[in-house]
């Protein structure tokens, strides 16, 4: 239903009038080339509709500003690292009176923060017992180390499309031919993930009990609801079918809660009311200072602690030096207690509400074959209907010069979504009015698009 040489023809336009707004990005991208690998900081920056990135000059609550004096509605956030909004007051004040009043951002020494903020995770997500990292991929890995550890079991299952980081055992996906495969492009694998892994698609029970039933998944590492290939939700029953099997074959589950914390102050899981063994979470807790973390429940932890010969504490593979720092800690605490309560995901929530309606009001207008699917403050677009069922599915709906042209029209008209899809997230910050202005600039494209 789409005209690809109209498409064409917009995207370029677009492309063209982003160059010609944006001279002091081009240009410091330009300059960047000569000394940073990729031209930018961490590579995934080169994730661009436009053919380069745009460059910060400062971002506040739910606004960025860029180098060329453009203000941009932001409903990328960090790709959910600043669900919290930008640089929230009260995970500010938390850092300033850390690291700048009282000093000492890593001493490798604990601080009491700790403990409220193990205790407020805990309450939240259900599981006790917490460590933290500074990364949700490295909450991952040492979950999968532990994982490994108590139940003597080699591998790991996850889902096809899946994301967890950048975790070795995750990077594959199911083949057309139905068997496990490395994902394309994957970057200097030290094995070939299928020899470490399990692949299963997601809402599919049966394959889940056949990969289970060879004995030696030590866990299931997945999502609640599968994110970063558009959102994927849970069938009925899914979820529950998930637990039992687990539990019937002795793998651990693993819930990653990093995106999904977007259902609510404990994420899906307390929204959904599921009994993972371990959870796992990172990004958004930190209110923007790099943080993560993962919880066991009382039983694993009494697993791993009744196993003497662990290396737990010097170099067993499980910890880093910066992790659970002083002001890693000062931020999570901060933004749990005052940023990321009750009261503001209900806001956000409704506010993704607005945004989900919104969308799909023009799509029905035009009639066009595309879906939108929202978790809890978190919504995104994809290019068929009905929502796709699993990540094979979302990922064969992929259309990335329609991407393309969404991403760099929304964005010469100041409004930003995730750059890796079409994901937009609510933060506190957000308002009526920026939702309004999404929805109307993308009614605009797709307008122009239908001719």
């Amino acid at each position: 239903m789409i005209d690809r040489s109209r498409l064409a023809q917009l995207l370029e336009r677009e492309r063209r009038d982003f160059r010609e707004r944006n001279p002091r990005s081009a240009a410091a991208y330009e300059q960047a080339r000569a000394h940073l690998f990729g031209g930018v900081p961490m590579t995934w920056m080169n994730k661009t509709a436009a053919g380069f990135p745009l460059y910060l000059s400062e971002a506040r609550g739910a606004r960025v500003v860029d180098v060329d004096g453009h203000e941009y509605v932001d409903l990328c956030l960090g790709d959910t690292g600043a669900m919290a909004g930008h640089s929230p007051a009260p995970t500010v004040e938390a850092v300033t009176e850390r690291f700048a009043r009282r000093g000492g951002a890593t001493v490798m020494m604990p601080t009491e923060d700790a403990a409220w903020v193990g205790a407020e995770l805990g309450r939240r997500f259900g599981v006790p017992y917490w460590s933290f990292s500074l990364t949700a991929t490295d909450a991952n890995r040492w979950a999968i180390r532990l994982a490994r550890a108590v139940t003597g079991r080699p591998r790991i299952l996850v889902n096809s499309y899946c994301y967890h980081g950048s975790v070795d055992e995750v990077l594959l996906v199911v083949g057309p031919d139905g068997r496990a495969v490395a994902r394309e492009g994957n970057v200097g694998a030290p094995v070939d993930p299928t020899l470490t892994s399990r692949v299963v698609e997601f809402n599919d029970l049966a394959s889940l009990e056949r990969e289970l039933a060879h004995g030696d998944v030590a866990a299931v590492l997945m999502e609640p609801a599968l994110t970063n290939i558009g959102i994927v939700l849970p069938r009925p029953g899914y979820l529950e079918g998930v637990r039992e099997l687990t539990r019937r074959y002795g793998s651990l589950l693993i819930n990653d809660e990093t995106h999904t914390f977007s259902a609510g102050p404990g994420g899906c899981t307390r929204a959904w009311r599921l009994e993972p063994d371990v959870v796992t979470i990172g990004k958004a807790v930190g209110g923007g200072i790099p943080s993560g973390g993962y919880g066991l429940s009382a039983e694993v932890a009494a697993r791993v602690e009744g196993m003497s010969g662990l290396d737990l504490v010097d170099m067993g593979g499980v910890g880093g030096t910066l992790a659970g720092n002083a002001l890693s800690i000062a931020a999570m605490r901060a933004t749990l207690e005052y940023v990321l309560t009750d009261e503001a995901f209900a806001a956000m929530e409704g506010l993704a509400v607005r945004f989900t309606e919104g969308v799909l009001k023009v799509v029905d207008a035009h009639a066009l074959p595309w879906s939108v699917v929202r978790l809890g403050a978190r919504a995104e677009y994809r290019f068929t209907s009905p929502a796709p069922r699993n990540g094979g599915e979302s990922n064969a709906a992929a259309d990335p010069d329609l991407d393309d042209y969404l991403h760099v029209y929304l964005a010469n008209r100041g409004v930003l979504l995730t750059p890796f899809h079409n994901m937009a997230l609510m933060c506190p910050a957000t308002t009526a009015a920026d939702v309004d202005r999404h929805n109307e600039a993308f009614a605009d494209a797709v307008r122009e698009l239908a001719g």
